[in-house]
């Protein structure tokens, strides 16, 4: 296998650990209770946790311009903090609960867009490296 394929894993690796560690170990009942209110301070939280997270990819590729890195920065919190959002608009809207199937179809669209969206930081971070 190509080292670049290495390197891309690494960081894929990398993003997924980040990721577990926000959203499951660092997320504490103030952000997961507030992130369906909009601008609510828990759900900027929960986002910034990840955004201040990401850049351990940096030590797996090489290090973006700070341009670059600030357009992941926001990019990611965007994104992070919408799909968490909306997510929370359809379970709570809908009454759904871990003991509904809809629920679990949200959680899985949830972590399949954080998903997508570091395979899009590792892209540019690899089209910025080339």
């Amino acid at each position: 296998m190509p080292e670049a394929a290495y390197i891309v894993l690494a960081a894929v690796c990398v993003l997924m650990i980040k990721h577990t560690a926000a959203d499951f170990f660092l997320q504490t009942p103030y952000q997961y209770c507030n992130k369906g209110i909009y601008g609510h301070p828990g759900g900027l939280l929960h986002a910034g946790i990840h955004v201040a997270l990401t850049p351990l990819v940096y030590l797996v590729i090489a290090p973006a311009s700070l341009l670059l890195a600030a357009a992941i920065a926001a990019g990611e919190f965007a994104v992070h903090y919408h799909v968490d959002w909306a997510k929370e608009g359809v379970t709570k809207g809908n009454g759904l609960t871990p003991q509904t199937p809809g629920f679990w179809h949200a959680l899985g669209v949830d972590q399949l867009l954080h998903g997508l969206t570091y395979l899009a930081i590792v892209g540019l971070l690899v089209w910025a490296a080339s």
